[in-house]
Parts: structure tokens; sequence; C-alpha cells
């Protein structure tokens, strides 16, 4: 935890109901949250992430777990509530203006370092380009630090194709940062919307 407290114990005490312990949760997990949200084209991802702790509120008490399954716990739980909003607007998701939370909040074992060379602005442009399966499991790897397991679980995919769909967007993002200056061409040149996700739970 940030706050140098051991997790077990601010774990203990927020399924207990300190509202201090369950604020330390919050603020160390709430900013990485909505930057997901936010770059994921949440309309309002500041209540849709106040949305999400209210679901991680309501359920800690039967929550069990280190603080890496607490971080992918959390995550599916936003992720669930990404899916909602994008089903009530009936529309398909596009990424916000706002790069928000993605440059304080890089990090992540990945296959390559290509996101974090180019800078989060780039990387936020970049991600618009990219499918949304795609886009979902490179976030959650580089802003969410989760491990491939835990997106595979997040994303209610098998860990294979978490893998599958982090080469395909890393090699594309990859081809695009490489690419000379000023030169286009059909691959680097943004979709305008990304297709809906499948096999979300």
């Amino acid at each position: 935890m940030r706050t140098g407290l051991p997790f077990d114990d601010v774990l203990s005490a927020a399924q207990a109901g300190a509202a201090w312990a369950f604020e330390v949760l919050y603020r160390d997990l709430s900013p990485s949250v909505t930057g997901y949200l936010r770059l994921h084209g949440a309309a309002e991802p500041d209540d849709l992430a106040s949305e999400t702790f209210i679901g991680v509120l309501t359920g800690l008490a039967g929550f069990r777990g280190d603080e890496d399954a607490l971080r992918a716990w959390v995550f599916t739980i936003a992720h669930r509530r990404l899916v909602d909003d994008w089903r009530r607007r009936s529309r398909r998701p596009q990424v916000a203006d706002d790069a928000g939370d993605l440059a304080e909040h890089v990090g992540g074992d990945v296959e390559d370092d290509v996101l974090l060379r180019s800078g989060a602005q780039a990387v936020h442009e970049l991600c618009g380009t990219l499918p949304t399966d795609q886009c979902s499991v490179l976030l959650l790897r580089i802003l969410a630090d989760l491990t491939v397991e835990q997106v595979a679980q997040v994303l209610g995919r098998s860990v294979a194709s978490v893998k599958a769909l982090q080469r395909r967007g890393l090699r594309t993002l990859r081809d695009r940062i490489e690419q000379p200056a000023g030169k286009t061409s059909r691959r680097s040149a943004p979709l305008r919307a990304r297709p809906a996700m499948t096999g979300v739970r």
C-alpha cells in the first residue's frame, strides 16, 4: 500500500467497516480506475468510478485474497460498469480526449516497452486507433498494472486470447510509433469507431 501500512491490516479494517481503511483503498486504486474508464470512453468516468467503489464497498466483506487479487477484483467491477455504460448509451465506445491519469500510472510487466517510450498523449491517441479488445488488454496491462491472468479474469477471456491480443496490439503500436514522421498509411489511419466488445461476462 502507498501508505506504508500492511495490506492485510488495511483490508481487515475496511471489511470491519472502518471508514479510514476504505479511504486508503480508494485513494490507492481510484486514479487508475478513473483513468481506465475515461480512456475507454465512459460518458461520466468519475461517476462510473464512484459506482465501481460502491460495488467494492458492498462486496468487500466477502472478498478473500491478497493485494493483487483485490486490484483485479476492483477492475473486474469497473469493467462491468463500463460495459453497462456502453450498453446504456447503445453506441460504440469512443476514447475520450483527456489522457487523464495515465501519465502517473504507467507500469506493468509487458512484452514490449513501446507504450512507455511513447508518452501518455501518444498512448492515448494510439490506443484510440485499436480495436476495443486490444485496447482493453493494453490499458489493463499498462494502466491497471494487471497480470495477463488477471486481465483474462476481468475480460472473461482465456489467457491465450489475452496474450494474442496483447501481441497484436503492441505490434500495431510499435509499427505506428516507428513510422517516419509525416508518413501515413492505411494501417495508421485512426478508426472512426471500434467494434463492440465480445466475450465479456
